[in-house]
């Protein structure tokens, strides 16, 4: 037996959206749980309803059920043991990194400050990965990074081109950093963080004027094999660029 009391399924925990959705039923009831885990409705310790109940809700069967929760199970959110019920787990055991979690958590993140934390993550992997670029560059490299940013400059009148051109220029950039795991790790953030409306926003001229200035600045320290300046002017780009996007709002404390 276990104290913490198993939840009901109030309408307002879970949506109940799944219904319908032939071909997504499962991907729909594991987004609705994990963001009812993320934002509190169903804290830690709590028990989640039996498998019959979450069937019943989202009018899916038991089988999408218990493959839902095994992949819940996976993220680090829950501990399923059979015949005691499935219980939260703390924050702590989440993959921040599961792109699953990090979706939702950027949906709900009100204050910012999943996107504030993830500015300041990106600025340490990537300014490192410019620095490792710098120190052992090659003259294909320094071409195709220089490539890269006159492609930015080129369609700098052009948001969707000017972003796919900025991407361009930092995935050259960690690839060419050969430290995979900064790699994987950045990339994962800066997808997800791309689909945010709030990561995206104020996309200006002069914003744009200032991030291909920035990125010259690393591209110049990158050519010059000053991996210092390389990775102070990553670092900079980075935490300026999101501080021009980021809307009014308070900062975390």
């Amino acid at each position: 037996m276990t104290d913490s009391p198993t939840r009901p399924l109030p309408e307002d925990v879970f949506s109940g959206t799944a219904r319908g959705r032939a071909g997504r039923l499962g991907v729909v009831v594991v987004h609705d749980i994990v963001t009812a885990i993320v934002t509190g409705e169903l804290p830690e310790k709590s028990m989640l309803p039996i498998e019959a109940d979450l069937s019943m809700h989202f009018g899916v069967s038991r089988t999408v059920v218990r493959e839902a929760m095994r992949s819940i199970e996976e993220k680090g959110l829950v501990t399923v043991v059979r015949g005691s019920g499935t219980t939260v787990r703390h924050r702590d055991s989440w993959n921040l990194l599961d792109p699953v979690v990090l979706q939702v958590m950027l949906e709900n993140d009100a204050s910012l400050g999943v996107l504030d934390d993830l500015a300041i993550v990106r600025s340490a992997l990537e300014g490192a990965m410019a620095a490792a670029v710098a120190g052992r560059r090659t003259l294909s490299e320094v071409d195709q990074l220089d490539h890269a940013f006159q492609r930015m400059a080129e369609t700098i009148d052009d948001i969707d081109g000017f972003s796919d051109a900025d991407m361009a220029f930092h995935t050259a950039v960690m690839s060419f950093s050969h430290i995979p795991l900064a790699e994987g790790i950045t990339k994962t953030l800066y997808s997800r963080a791309r689909e945010s409306a709030r990561f995206t926003r104020n996309a200006t001229k002069a914003a744009f004027d200032a991030t291909l200035e920035e990125h010259k600045n690393i591209l110049d320290s990158i050519r010059e094999g000053d991996a210092a300046a390389a990775e102070a002017a990553m670092r900079h780009h980075i935490m300026e660029s999101w501080e021009r996007r980021r809307p009014p709002t308070s900062r975390k404390p």
